[in-house]
């Protein structure tokens, strides 16, 4: 997309679009703005008992902004199930540049000193838009949403975009809503002055759970299973 900066994808995420590719090779972003998004209410947020134990024990050291545009190549990598990406050359320079401007965010899990998962999005206002997560080690890119919801609960954010729902981010209580009352929720949540930043970058994994299980997700989520 000829002459599309880092400024018209902040524009694009305030009114609820967002940027995709083909593929790894197709050098063209399209916008999309489909009929129904994917949301994951951060006050009914679903962790199985055994997530839970993972989480609690610190098998992966946690970080923040670490080596974001690893964590986005991580993500663009092929693996089981997914030979193809829509993370081109284009998107991967854009979103740098939103991460070089504070907008753009990445959650890195390590063990022995390696990344083996992770995720990355935009927070604006008090919405953050999850684009992409990654596992190099079973269940990191999981400890790492763990962590990202206890950083969006802590620093009071409404709204934690999905995209899309899949059976994977279902167990953790994603949804599927219209494409109005996402809208209605996008603004609701750019009025507020969010903060992803409100908590130390690095948190044990029992400080985590106790900030996204807040209120009573505990309850809920003692009756899941993985």
């Amino acid at each position: 997309m000829r002459g599309f900066g880092a400024q018209d994808l902040i524009d694009c995420y305030a009114r609820g679009v967002f940027p995709m590719a083909e593929g790894r090779d197709d050098p063209r972003i399209y916008l999309l703005d489909p009929d129904e998004r994917g949301i994951l209410p951060l006050d009914h947020f679903h962790i199985s008992r055994s997530l839970k134990k993972t989480v609690r024990q610190d098998l992966f050291q946690v970080s923040i902004n670490v080596c974001f545009q690893d964590v986005v190549q991580g993500c663009a990598a092929p693996a089981p199930g997914r030979e193809e990406t829509w993370i081109n050359s284009g998107i991967l320079s854009l979103y740098s540049e939103l991460h070089s401007l504070g907008i753009a965010h990445s959650v890195e899990c390590w063990s022995g000193g390696d990344l083996v998962g992770g995720l990355y999005g935009v927070a604006l206002g008090g919405a953050f838009f999850g684009e992409s997560m990654f596992s190099r080690r079973r269940d990191a890119s999981k400890v790492a949403l763990v962590h990202l919801v206890a950083r969006l609960r802590a620093g009071r954010f409404l709204l934690l975009d999905t995209q899309f729902t899949t059976e994977h981010l279902e167990r953790f209580g994603a949804e599927t809503i219209s494409r109005a009352d996402y809208r209605q929720r996008l603004d609701a949540a750019l009025q507020v002055d969010a903060d992803f930043r409100k908590i130390a970058d690095e948190i044990s994994g029992q400080q985590a759970l106790d900030l996204a299980l807040s209120g009573d997700q505990d309850r809920q989520s003692s009756t899941q299973t993985s």
